[in-house]
């Protein structure tokens, strides 16, 4: 193992539904399903399969109890990309509770592991009653330290998305967290959908790994495309979220930035080859040897010139191929030396050839 690997074992590690989550290990990709579905148990479970059939490890639901999630004073707030209020959203796009515990078993016999963020105590409670390995905490709730609490003492690993917080704001929930005991996450997020480059922050990956050195740091994204999930593996991230639906030709508020069962497939492998890239330390490797051999210089005459003659600067180059006996990089040992014979011009030079 490379020093970096090596590295890369210090760093802390999260463990949800058998499959360990850390520097150490490859990228976890969340397909969150959300509320994609529209409400309906069909599409939701074709999300799920589809979501499978790309390679998907685990995905992620919304669990919705309105009554208990929020005031009546939501009926008149409407979110930026949704023409209804909040409230309308998600009683239109909410699955039933029996359809929920359906959707689970589902994925569950498809072999994926299921998640859920909940939105309130209610559905905290609900998602314990079905058994989930873990809970998800989205990021309009990242700083709701009563729900917090009370999702950190049902002792089991924690995932929380950080958007529209700062270092200083979130240390206090980070701290809910760390007086639980329980292992959890913390996921750099942007909220605005879709999240232009212009306000996505990369750095915040970095930003959340150094304040916060005991989380195991990933990336929610609400960006179109896969370019920002992708930076963020290089910067540290170990978990990659984003909205999957099986067709970006839905309607629904998070369908513009979510990812198509292409596009997860394409997210899935290409961030397990930029993680096994960061464990590569700099220098040659073993296959870049026969390059080397060629693509290197050797030290040559740059004139013909006469045995016992004191090579100056001039009288010498560096020339491929590598084949030589004196390196490129040996140049200036050669200046100063006496010719023990005579050598033509290109001829490369050897250490015999000197005195």
């Amino acid at each position: 193992m490379s020093q970096i690997g090596k590295f890369k074992m210090q760093f802390p590690k999260i463990e949800i539904g058998g499959r360990l989550i850390g520097l150490s290990h490859p990228p976890l990709v969340i397909a969150e399903i959300g509320i994609n579905h529209g409400g309906d148990l069909e599409v939701a479970k074709t999300m799920v399969k589809l979501a499978a059939l790309a390679g998907c490890e685990i995905v992620k639901h919304q669990t919705h109890i309105l009554e208990d999630e929020m005031t009546e004073e939501a009926k008149s707030i409407f979110p930026p990309n949704a023409d209804v209020s909040i409230w309308d959203v998600m009683e239109r796009c909410a699955l039933s509770l029996e359809d929920e515990a359906a959707l689970k078993e589902y994925a569950e016999d498809l072999g994926l592991i299921w998640i859920s963020t909940p939105f309130s105590r209610m559905a905290a409670d609900f998602l314990e009653d079905l058994d989930v390995p873990a809970f998800k905490i989205g990021s309009g709730e990242a700083d709701n330290l009563p729900l917090i609490r009370h999702i950190a003492r049902k002792k089991k690993p924690v995932i929380l998305s950080t958007g529209m917080q700062s270092i200083e704001t979130l240390r206090r929930s980070v701290q809910a967290l760390e007086d639980s005991g329980v292992p959890y996450a913390l996921l750099e997020c942007t909220n605005l959908y879709p999240s232009p480059p212009e306000i996505v922050s990369l750095s915040g990956v970095t930003e959340l790994r150094e304040a916060f050195p005991r989380a195991v740091v990933g990336f929610s994204d609400h960006s179109i495309g896969p370019e920002m999930a992708l930076a963020s593996v290089a910067l540290g991230a170990s978990i990659l979220e984003r909205h999957f639906t099986d067709t970006r030709y839905r309607n629904g508020p998070d369908i513009i930035n979510s990812m198509d069962p292409a596009e997860l497939r394409l997210v899935i492998d290409r961030s397990r080859e930029i993680w096994v890239a960061t464990s590569n330390p700099k220098g040659r490797t073993e296959l870049e040897e026969p390059v080397y051999h060629f693509a290197r210089a050797s030290v040559v005459a740059d004139a013909n010139l006469p045995e016992g003659h004191v090579i100056g600067e001039n009288d010498i180059w560096a020339r491929r191929p590598g084949s030589g006996e004196i390196p490129g990089y040996e140049f200036d040992k050669v200046i100063g030396k006496r010719l023990t014979r005579s050598v033509n011009r290109n001829t490369q030079l050897r250490w015999a050839d000197l005195t």
